[in-house]
């Protein structure tokens, strides 16, 4: 614009950059950003228990989506702070980068470190009231999307401490407000088990909900690997402390592929690892080097263990306490970036090689552990190299037969549906736009990649031909520059066969192409089980109850309800212009929320273990009213 000048400049003022832009500071507005409110007031409960100040942390959660957070710390300030003459309470909750935590006197040890947290859940409310029991008397103030609605009020006389924030999400803000109650009682009973001894309650209408643990993260650990086979009864356990650094790992080895480490800095999980889980890793791997070395353990062909061999069937809990200055990368503090790698991984080094030296037993059963996940990564490399060998040859010319392939060479205009039977091909081929749409047909359901070795799944057909007509490779040589398709729809019939069909599907793909997940390509597509006929009207429902939504909407108008056996049973005009056509179609994008606990989902669902499967299907059955099977 020629005529951009000063009066197009605006300076935001108090709260509104947060009301703006919520995503810079709680990282989305979906049901994420909802509950890291919570993470936020819970915490500085926990910065209260962490420096000796707490014992006990409730929350409740009210029918009318009201949470509230109250420990028995030290209340918040209430004194005028000079610089403004307003309650040190009022500027907490109403004033971006301020706290009593950028200097250690009144925190050592805490995870709020920018001063931003309780501003954050206060502009982002509809309603906040805040209560400090302090100085003999309980002290309250209110505050909306902000800003207070109400001076702060002296209160009864009382012999307790500490401090009470209810708030309710602004649904201004949020599209939904309803917080999940199951991931509340996940982060109530984490934060327990990181603190021994402290006890956290949590109240909903009339459950309630006692977490403490004397033994914290080695009850955390016993917990996550109930009912899985282990190398040892006991968790490998170290603790130490020494400048301005405590730290405390319990892990122990399965006899799973997968592995799990959740690492938490000052009672924080950082979800995207960091600095204390390079060291941790890096000391556990010279450590386990150094031990099989020692022992002559490893065998001819083996060229030497590597980090991922190490990893590979570890469960751990790592957890450090640092003080002074702590760097997390963002106001999320999804990373630690505090400079402290060598001194956990020497630490562990030492402590690791010392217990496996002197329980031989149990460090010769964990070296093979490591040792046998050395040999599989090394056939499967060489799989991978002869199936790379065989088709290095010009990709265009090696597409599968059943691929219909568009006449785009585009990406972002390129679509591949991948779906069930040559039936539903046929109808597909009819219903697609030539230009920009390709149909590859897969027969049934594929292989279940979750239980199936590596060997048989690069020898399985449909799994060739879908890494074929992708161009991408799988991992670990996954290379998504050579993704031939924008969008990549998983187009299955709308019953029970066809979910199973879209699940394996997905077990493969977040299981081999992950980054396909990652970068939003990968695509659910919603077929109509119903079509409604009114006279010359149709309508289509996707379930059940999109079907009676419609039929009560006819009003008693005569009508005929016709059920689609599947995708190829369906006129291709309907099939087009309800799941194919970019203007009529709804499309579900795969997304993954926690890597970890989606992780551990495909586990217990498409894993070998049925036990696992039982857990959940007996958990979540009383959800599922009518199940079509």
């Amino acid at each position: 614009m020629s005529n951009y000048k000063a009066k197009d400049i605006q300076v935001l003022e108090g709260l509104e950059p947060v009301r703006r832009r919520p995503g810079m500071y709680i990282g989305s507005t979906s049901s994420t950003g909802l509950h890291h409110l919570v993470w936020e007031i819970l915490d500085n409960s926990v910065d209260e228990a962490l420096n000796g100040h707490c014992t006990i942390i409730e929350i409740n959660i009210t029918a009318s989506n009201e949470i509230s957070i109250k420990d028995n710390g030290r209340g918040v300030p209430i004194d005028l702070y000079k610089k403004t003459k307003k309650s040190a309470m009022e500027i907490l909750f109403t004033t971006l980068h301020s706290g009593g935590k950028f200097n250690e006197e009144s925190y050592k040890v805490s995870g709020g470190l920018h001063g931003v947290g309780m501003a954050v859940v206060c502009a982002l409310s509809k309603s906040l009231t805040a209560t400090s029991f302090r100085d003999g008397h309980e002290w309250t103030q209110e505050y909306s999307q902000g800003k207070p609605t109400t001076k702060l009020k002296k209160g009864p006389k009382t012999r307790i401490k500490g401090t009470r924030i209810s708030f309710s999400p602004d649904p201004k803000i949020f599209s939904k407000t309803d917080f999940n109650v199951k991931l509340i009682l996940e982060q109530a009973e984490s934060k327990a088990f990181l603190n021994q001894g402290l006890k956290i309650i949590v109240r909903e209408g009339k459950s309630c909900h006692t977490f403490q643990y004397p033994e914290g993260i080695r009850d955390y650990l016993r917990k996550l690997t109930d009912g899985k086979p282990a190398l040892s009864s006991d968790p490998f356990y170290i603790e130490k402390e020494a400048d301005k650094l405590k730290m405390e790992i319990a892990f122990l080895w399965t006899s799973s592929t997968e592995s799990q480490i959740f690492s938490y800095a000052n009672a924080i999980r950082t979800i995207d690892g960091g600095t204390h889980e390079t060291g941790f890793r890096n000391g556990m791997t010279r450590a386990l080097k150094s031990y099989i070395e020692r022992r002559n353990l490893l065998p001819k062909g083996i060229p030497g263990i590597t980090g991922e061999d190490v990893k590979e069937g570890l469960i751990a809990i790592l957890s450090v306490y640092l003080q002074g200055d702590v760097e997390f990368q963002g106001q999320t503090k999804g990373r630690l970036n505090s400079d402290i790698a060598s001194q956990v991984e020497s630490v562990v080094k030492h402590s690791l090689e010392h217990f496996l030296l002197d329980h031989q037993t149990t460090g010769d059963l964990v070296a093979n552990r490591v040792i046998l996940a050395a040999q599989a990564r090394i056939a499967s490399r060489q799989a991978k190299e002869a199936v790379q060998r065989k088709t290095n040859i010009s990709h265009r010319l090696n597409l599968p037969g059943k691929l219909s392939d568009c006449a785009s060479t585009i990406m972002d205009q390129s679509e591949l549906f991948i779906c069930e039977g040559e039936s539903a091909g046929g109808s597909s081929k009819q219903a697609r736009d030539r230009k920009t749409q390709a149909i590859l047909p897969i027969r049934g359901k594929i292989l279940n990649v979750e239980t199936a070795t590596l060997d048989k799944i690069l020898a399985n057909t449909e799994i060739k031909n879908i890494v074929s007509a992708l161009g991408t490779g799988i991992e670990p040589k996954y290379d998504y520059s050579k993704l031939r398709y924008g969008k990549v729809i998983l187009m299955t019939d709308a019953d029970v066969d066809g979910a199973h069909i879209c699940t394996l599907l997905l077990t493969f793909f977040f299981r081999y192409m992950p980054q396909l997940i990652e970068n939003g390509n990968l695509f659910i597509a919603q077929p109509p089980l119903y079509r409604i006929d009114a006279g010359k009207k149709s309508f289509y429902a996707v379930d059940d109850a999109e079907k009676d939504t419609i039929v009560k909407k006819l009003n008693g108008a005569k009508h005929e309800i016709g059920r689609f056996k599947g995708l190829g049973e369906m006129p291709a005009e309907d099939l087009k212009s309800t799941t194919m056509s970019k203007a009529n179609r709804a499309l579900i994008q795969v997304q993954i929320e926690d890597q970890e606990k989606t992780s551990d989902l495909f586990d217990r669902l498409m894993g070998k273990d049925p036990g696992s499967r039982f857990i959940f299907i007996k958990e979540n059955a009383p959800f599922f009213k009518d199940l079509d099977i």
